[in-house]
């Protein structure tokens, strides 16, 4: 087994505390462990000693979890800070990971795979429960598009008009501007969203959302 000394579960629901407390004691020699139900009672305990291994719920009380990591950090470098979580979402994941985290695992594991991936992970293993792992390669070889909010609500308003086969005379009519200012949009809006062509705008208006395929002509 692996020998740690200071474990840190930061938790607010007690069963899954407890969980977790069963889970450590599986996967390492008689550690120190100490848990607690807060983002706050969290800082105040990082500052206690040096810790080596923080498992870090996201959905506190008063927070969320990522905001331990840098300042736990600052006071344990050598730390492993684990997400302990029952979100498995691209919205989660790639925030927590960024801030700093060295793993994210998920609470609904099976308790062997979670004790494995827990030694993993301090043995220089990949990170991730085998679930988050896909999430991310699927992530990753998604095409991600333009924002719509790269869009001015003027610009997103011609690009529906256009996608619906509107001219920019009939456009600018519509929007209550002039040709030359009409123009003017889609022009920012073919150079926002890197297309050349009517038929371009439609599937990128598509793509965003912001029309869907019933609205094209």
């Amino acid at each position: 087994m692996i020998a740690i000394s200071h474990v840190l579960i930061v938790e607010d629901i007690p069963e899954i505390r407890d969980w977790l407390y069963g889970r450590i004691m599986d996967a390492f020699t008689t550690p120190t462990i100490m848990s607690v139900a807060s983002l706050a009672a969290a800082k105040e305990a990082i500052k206690q000693r040096t810790w080596d291994l923080v498992l870090l719920d996201l959905g506190l009380p008063d927070g969320n979890g990522t905001e331990l990591i840098r300042p736990l950090k600052t006071y344990s470098p050598n730390c492993h800070c684990i997400i302990t979580t029952i979100f498995d979402d691209s919205e989660h994941i790639f925030p927590a990971l960024s801030a700093g985290a060295d793993g994210y695992l998920l609470k609904d594991e099976e308790e062997g795979e979670f004790c494995n991936n827990l030694r993993g992970i301090l043995a220089g293993r990949p990170p991730l429960s085998s679930s988050i792992a896909q999430q991310v390669l699927m992530s990753l070889r998604r095409p991600t598009p333009p924002p719509a909010s790269s869009l001015t609500p003027r610009e997103e308003e011609i690009l529906v008009l256009i996608a619906r086969g509107y001219r920019c005379k009939d456009a600018a009519n519509a929007l209550g501007v002039s040709y030359n200012t009409a123009c003017g949009y889609l022009k920012s809006v073919y150079q926002k969203l890197q297309i050349n062509s009517r038929a371009e705008a439609t599937l990128k208006a598509i793509e965003l959302g912001i029309i869907s395929t019933t609205d094209t002509p």
